[in-house]
């Protein structure tokens, strides 16, 4: 989770689709729609995701800022784990 924010954050584009779970995966994401600087990240509760699992949820406040005022999206995100690794299958925005 952390690592998708940071590529949010930094419109890493090729890292975003990586990570996403390829049947829900978007064709695009074009960051020149919105105008917003991400500014922190606050993980609020995790569901399974461990060593062992393969499946896991992450509830987060991510903070960002937008045409100069603070916003916040509350989500709870869904992960799938595949040969290791962690992919992102979609989430509940609040």
């Amino acid at each position: 989770m952390r690592s998708r924010y940071a590529a949010y954050a930094l419109h890493n584009t090729a890292y975003l689709m990586a990570t996403w779970d390829k049947p829900r995966r978007p064709k695009s994401i074009d960051f020149s729609i919105a105008n917003i600087i991400w500014t922190r990240l606050e993980i609020t509760d995790t569901r399974k995701g461990g060593i062992k699992d393969s499946k896991g949820k992450v509830a987060f406040k991510a903070y960002y800022l937008q045409d100069g005022e603070e916003q916040v999206m509350v989500e709870i995100s869904r992960f799938s784990k595949s040969n290791g690794r962690w992919f992102y299958i979609d989430g509940l925005v609040k």
